[in-house]
């Protein structure tokens, strides 16, 4: 299966994904792993490691399966080739999604996520894998932002996204999903770490936002089989993988008691670094990054601050990577604003980016100036022009 990729910086990175092959026995057998009753990603890691390859499990003896500290169950549930089953009828699932199996024994596998405690020994990938090994930041906080969180959030992924570093987030609602959208804006790909299988979109009002990642060369990732759905647990395991994937975390808006704050360890456990927007302290989304940044997360107002952090190794590595044509669009997006017409800048002045106005105080606010026509008016110029965003129940906020 083959599809036309987007042109310009992206011809490079947005190859459409190929139908998965038949799995080879080392991979058949991770998979048959994984999908074996009672074991954990770091049992079956270390086990793994104790044979010289990973298909040899198919052929151990019921003690020579125990032997590897496997539990009765699942040592049995092997050694009756029930897990070689479900691992074959896995693939074939794998296979018609035009999926991809990516194995802790791969070449594909990335590296920076086999330095963690307990990596997933298999990753269900859609689209492009390579995208996996390549320098990236994970960008989270809150399910329910603040107009400032989501516009931050936004801003900051696009302008790192068009220097190249590459945008990795859960596309849970609020943060997750202005990343990826930050990403998009900036038209390079970005990757998304899902707490279910890779063919349950959640939440499902984000299934839009799940196409247009995989159109525009992205990948969405889950160490969960096919057809699994949301639960409690799966998400706070996911978190280890999005700051496994990543170089640093940045962390934009999240409470005290927020899912977030799981992430931001697993940050500091996997020696990545740690980047936190500060916020309003009477808002109490921005508890924990300010908390962060006086724990020693480095304050992140500007994409700048990120860069200018980044290894030398890596931002050269970006750099270098950046044609002629990106270069010019970064530069062109320094350029001043086309001028507004004088109604535009009236309902512009009015509009903030920290905190949104529903339409009728608007038009309270500018009632001695201009016409409810001409409000309405200037709202669909400026948002179609990008300068404004249009929010549920008719609440205006600013861009940024």
């Amino acid at each position: 299966m083959t599809t036309t990729p987007p042109v310009g910086v992206l011809a490079e990175l947005a190859v459409a994904p190929m139908l998965n092959p038949a799995l080879d026995e080392d991979r058949l057998a991770w998979l048959a792993l994984v999908l074996s009753p009672g074991l954990g990603p770091k049992r079956i890691v270390d086990a793994m490691a104790r044979i010289e390859t990973a298909s040899e499990i198919f052929a151990l003896p019921l003690t020579g399966l125990e032997a590897l500290r496997f539990p009765a169950a699942a040592a049995q549930f092997i050694f009756d080739g029930k897990a070689r089953q479900a691992a074959e009828a896995e693939s074939s699932r794998v296979a018609a999604q035009g999926a991809t199996i990516v194995t802790f024994g791969c070449a594909q596998y990335p590296e920076r996520l086999k330095e963690i405690y307990d990596p997933p020994p298999v990753l269900w990938v859609r689209g492009a894998v390579r995208l996996l090994s390549r320098p990236a930041i994970a960008v989270v906080g809150t399910r329910h932002p603040s107009p400032y969180g989501s516009g931050m959030a936004e801003m900051l992924s696009r302008d790192l996204a068009v220097r190249r570093l590459l945008i990795v987030s859960g596309m849970a609602r609020g943060i997750d999903s202005s990343a990826h959208r930050g990403a998009l804006a900036a038209r390079m790909p970005t990757v998304a770490v899902w707490g279910t299988g890779i063919d349950v979109v959640y939440p499902k009002e984000n299934k839009k936002l799940a196409e247009e990642i995989l159109a525009l060369g992205g990948a969405i990732v889950s160490e969960l089989p096919m057809g699994t759905f949301p639960a409690p647990q799966n998400f706070p395991r996911r978190n280890r993988i999005l700051s496994g994937l990543s170089i640093a975390v940045l962390v934009v808006e999240a409470s005290e008691n927020s899912g977030t704050r799981v992430t931001a360890r697993c940050a500091a456990e996997q020696n990545r670094d740690l980047y936190a927007v500060p916020g309003n302290v009477t808002n109490k989304g921005s508890w924990t990054p300010n908390t962060l940044i006086k724990q020693g997360a480095k304050l992140t107002a500007t994409w700048e601050d990120v860069w200018e952090d980044l290894p030398s190794q890596v931002r050269l590595e970006l750099e270098s990577e950046a044609p002629i044509e990106s270069k010019l669009a970064i530069q062109a997006s320094l350029l001043p604003d086309p001028v507004l017409r004088p109604q535009e800048t009236m309902v512009l002045e009015v509009l903030r980016c920290d905190a949104s106005l529903q339409i009728d105080e608007i038009l309270d606010l500018l009632e001695t100036q201009l016409t409810s026509s001409e409000v309405f008016t200037a709202l669909f110029e400026l948002e179609l022009a990008g300068r404004i965003r249009c929010m549920p129940g008719k609440n205006y906020v600013r861009t940024m």
